[in-house]
């Protein structure tokens, strides 16, 4: 058959201009003609349009619209630059809010973003946030670690210990930066707490893009961020309840109604949910996947009833669904994968609504806390493990690579800013600067990858695609890989 000019190759592989084309263009267009219409309006005249103007629904399509096409260029740009996709969609989300396009178009950020329309896009970003958890969950129950496990242990300890102990430290001298009426000890340890966050996911895909999945550093930093991400989630569940006045009494009725729902999911849930029937007939995973919906909700407002984060719930079902059942798994990987690209980006615009970086005084003070704490968390997650590593038989540069890429943060670490600053701990200061901290060790981590000269193992994606969700960390006495399939 004849090969039609222009087609095939030639046009199937333009995703930046056909993103250009029919997303950017438009919309620029949008936003330039709105700045306009606002500026050029005469006092008084605001109602004079309203009957041709967008109502509720119009506002919140077309900013669903925008902040999406941010998002996706966000990320093609970090690409570009060889960072994390989430870093460039972090941005684009900071870039909306009242940092750069609010700071700048004023009038025309509040025509696109209204009120009425931001409460509608909240509803998505708690959405995606329930169901990133969920995929955070799952990544969690499925690591198996053999071989070394007391070296795993060690080092998973030293990496959420070390910067935990620094952060508690370097918050006494920054009492000043809490909420009004916070309980300083709360403040002190949600600070250790931030400070200790590895971002599981962020750093898979960091270790997925760059092939080293399979190597000894990248197996080892993924089950100690994993393991160090459970116990950061329980500690911030006790300092959120702590904060919030709860006396010893209900702190321990708070814990004990948290394991035996944590028992029930992880028990008898775990093996209803494998010999689940309708997951066996339901072909097309439709029904599964709103049977998983329900759960990851429903499981996320019990815990919130019962003093605990939402988060939690949705991490528990994640951490109770089956693997063993292909439609389980495919129903699962679809709806995470929708929510990290469809649904994140609205918690990263609402994240950015609640940020303006400009508005801080980036007075000495701020600078020094910034670089001081910046300072902290690098050598916190840097150091600690690496020492620990070493001291445990790992050569040098194996040893500092592992720790270079448990100081990823990510967007666990903004999950844990937000749930912080909404539960009046941290002031909107400390926000920005720890903001910035997540931003700069997420960014740094490729770099000093490359200044360590970690070479990638081309055959470690074909292998990992082979294993699926479940990895099993197979390490010798000494932390190199062994050659074994589990």
């Amino acid at each position: 058959m004849a090969r039609l000019p222009g087609s095939d190759e030639e046009q199937k592989q333009r995703p930046w201009g056909a993103l250009v084309v029919g997303g950017v263009l438009p919309l620029a267009v949008i936003g330039m003609i709105a700045t306009v219409v606002l500026g050029g309006r005469p006092q008084g005249a605001s109602g004079a349009t309203s009957g041709h103007g967008l109502d509720v629904s119009g506002h919140f399509l077309l900013a669903a619209a925008v902040i999406l096409a941010a998002a996706r260029l966000g990320g093609l740009l970090a690409e570009w630059l060889r960072q994390p996709r989430v870093v460039g969609e972090i941005c684009a989300g900071l870039a909306l809010g009242p940092s750069l396009f609010g700071r700048f178009a004023p009038d025309a950020a509040g025509w696109l973003f209204p009120q009425s329309a931001q409460q509608l896009l909240n509803g998505l970003a708690q959405l995606g946030l329930v169901l990133f958890m969920f995929g955070v969950g799952r990544e969690l129950s499925g690591m198996r670690l053999r071989g070394a496990a007391m070296q795993a242990l060690l080092i998973s300890q030293a990496s959420m210990l070390v910067p935990f102990a620094l952060g508690t430290t370097a918050a006494v001298l920054l009492l000043d930066y809490a909420a009004h009426g916070v309980h300083p000890l709360a403040f002190v340890l949600f600070v250790g707490c931030a400070l200790s966050i590895t971002a599981f996911p962020v750093l898979a895909r960091i270790l997925a893009d760059l092939g080293i999945m399979r190597t000894p550093a990248g197996r080892l930093s993924l089950f100690a961020s994993a393991l160090g991400d459970g116990g950061s989630w329980l500690i911030l569940a006790a300092i959120l309840a702590g904060a919030h006045g709860s006396s010893p009494v209900g702190l321990l009725v708070n814990a004990l109604a948290a394991i035996v729902i944590a028992l029930f999911y992880l028990r008898p849930l775990r093996r209803l949910l494998v010999k689940w029937p309708t997951m066996e007939k339901d072909k097309d995973g439709s029904t599964t996947m709103v049977l998983l919906v329900v759960l990851v909700t429903g499981t996320a407002a019990l815990t919130a009833s019962i003093g605990l984060h939402q988060l939690i719930g949705a991490l528990l079902v994640g951490v109770a669904w089956p693997k063993g059942n292909r439609t389980a798994v495919v129903a699962a990987e679809r709806l995470v994968s929708t929510a990290a690209s469809v649904l994140l980006p609205f918690f990263f615009f609402g994240f950015g609504l609640t940020l303006d970086l400009g508005a801080l005084r980036w007075g000495a003070s701020s600078l020094v806390t910034l670089a001081g704490l910046l300072a902290l968390a690098v050598l916190g997650k840097v150091l600690g493990p690496a020492l620990v590593s070493r001291m445990t038989g790992t050569p040098w540069r194996p040893a500092f690579t592992l720790g270079v890429l448990l100081n990823a943060r990510g967007l666990t670490e903004l999950v844990v800013l937000q749930i912080g600053y909404q539960a009046g701990i941290i002031d909107r200061r400390l926000l920005a600067i720890l903001t910035l901290v997540a931003l700069i060790t997420t960014a740094m981590t490729t770099p000093m990858l490359n200044m360590f000269g970690l070479k990638p193992d081309p055959a470690s994606d074909a292998k990992e695609t082979a294993e699926g969700p479940e990895r099993t960390v197979e390490l010798e006495p000494t932390g190199a890989v062994s050659t074994e399939r589990g």
